[in-house]
């Protein structure tokens, strides 16, 4: 069996609106292990962002368990959960998020400057990233210059420029024709298993997720 990536316990999380608590999560569990892709699939509202949010490190108030490649998360401080981010975790996201002023090659050099890699490494790694994914020919344009799926794969090279642990994506192709998703999401699952990493991947889309390793779906609270 593949090493555990990532581990979640009995995590719950609920929220008060006036006298009324909502209880978002149920005592979610799930394991993913080194190289595999998992589809999170569900209908709008039933918790998957937040999910993505508690296993990114992204916001507090969950109880329960998160191991982060063998490292338990719950109780840990905003600074050193940071750290774990920046170390461990990747996240590409609908909307590409990309700094406006700044070409390709720079948009996927600086994750890396922020590890503290040297620029030329940094330059390196995100030329040969976005080269795998077809942008050869594009690493000084701007995001403006991009159309939609150049700028989501700028997008992908920059969540995999620090080769995290857990990639995690929510809808990520969301915003993009069928053709250029099928694309988009082949590259970014090539990428993620070529570096052993693992991938939490929330989507609409069953036709996208039945291409991954497996399926899990949250309902009521729980995954099924």
């Amino acid at each position: 069996m593949s090493k555990i990536i990532a581990r979640m316990t009995d995590v719950r999380r609920s929220f008060t609106q006036g006298d009324v608590t909502i209880e978002v999560l149920r005592g979610v569990n799930l394991a993913i292990g080194e190289g595999e892709l998992v589809a999170l699939l569900g209908p709008s509202g039933t918790g998957k962002s937040t999910l993505l949010q508690a296993l990114g490190l992204l916001e507090g108030g969950f109880t329960g368990s998160i191991m982060i490649d063998g490292e338990e998360t719950f109780g840990l401080g905003p600074d050193k959960s940071t750290v774990v981010r920046r170390e461990k975790l990747g996240f590409v996201y609908q909307f590409h998020h990309l700094l406006p002023d700044f070409d390709a090659l720079e948009n996927v050099m600086l994750p890396q400057l922020i590890m503290g890699i040297d620029p030329d490494g940094a330059r390196d790694r995100a030329s040969l990233l976005l080269s795998t994914l077809g942008l050869g020919e594009r690493l000084v344009h701007r995001p403006s210059q991009l159309s939609g799926g150049e700028q989501q794969r700028v997008a992908v090279a920059r969540a995999l420029a620090n080769r995290p642990r857990l990639v995690l994506a929510d809808e990520p192709t969301g915003n993009l024709d069928e053709h250029t998703a099928d694309i988009v999401l082949g590259e970014f699952m090539n990428l993620v298993r070529s570096q052993g990493s693992a991938a939490l991947v929330a989507t609409h889309n069953e036709r996208l997720a039945a291409k991954m390793d497996r399926i899990v779906r949250l309902h009521d609270g729980t995954l099924g």
